[in-house]
């Protein structure tokens, strides 16, 4: 079994990124399991999306503890939560950044791959501005760095289940695919 913890701030897209991610692994004959955690948060409040992947049925009904692999959409929230809480050695940390940020070099045992999920969120228009919704932007970016899930899947899957700008967001998962750092 494969376990995902996606952070993020309300109103980023983290859990339709779960969702999105989930329908992806599931066209490639995965069962999947993707849920959040968050109360009464408010637009940006930090807020946990979960993911598990296998082979076979899951059976597991509670939060992931010890993910193997963490997707960050705001970079910040490296510094204000502990993001890699439980993460394993080796795991990959995906996040939105223009570039690996040096508070970033401290992270030591795992793997990180950076990508400007902003820059490319802003350019595809999604979201606005000063608030850029980045959720499929970094899936590009997840797709890219682990190899565990194929581009093509993603954007089949996000013109499945984003109901605006379906094109924009797959092309923002397409060019967030290269230009992955890793």
């Amino acid at each position: 079994m494969i376990e995902i913890r996606i952070h993020g701030r309300g109103g980023q897209g983290a859990v339709i990124a779960s969702k999105i991610l989930a329908c992806a692994f599931f066209s490639e004959d995965y069962y999947v399991q993707a849920f959040p955690k968050f109360g009464v948060e408010r637009r940006g409040a930090p807020v946990e999306a979960f993911l598990r992947i296998d082979r076979q049925k899951i059976l597991l009904r509670n939060n992931i503890y010890t993910p193997d692999h963490i997707i960050v959409l705001d970079h910040t929230l490296i510094e204000a939560t502990d993001v890699t809480a439980g993460l394993k050695e080796g795991g990959w940390i995906i996040t939105n950044a223009p570039d690996k940020p040096a508070h970033l070099a401290r992270l030591k045992g795992y793997k990180i791959a950076c990508v400007d999920a902003n820059q490319i969120a802003a350019k595809f228009r999604l979201g606005s501005r000063s608030a850029p919704i980045v959720n499929t932007a970094i899936l590009g970016g997840f797709a890219k760095a682990t190899g565990l899930v194929k581009l093509d899947s993603i954007t089949t899957a996000i013109r499945g289940e984003v109901p605006i700008k379906a094109s924009e967001n797959a092309e923002a998962a397409t060019e967030a695919y290269q230009n992955t750092i890793i």
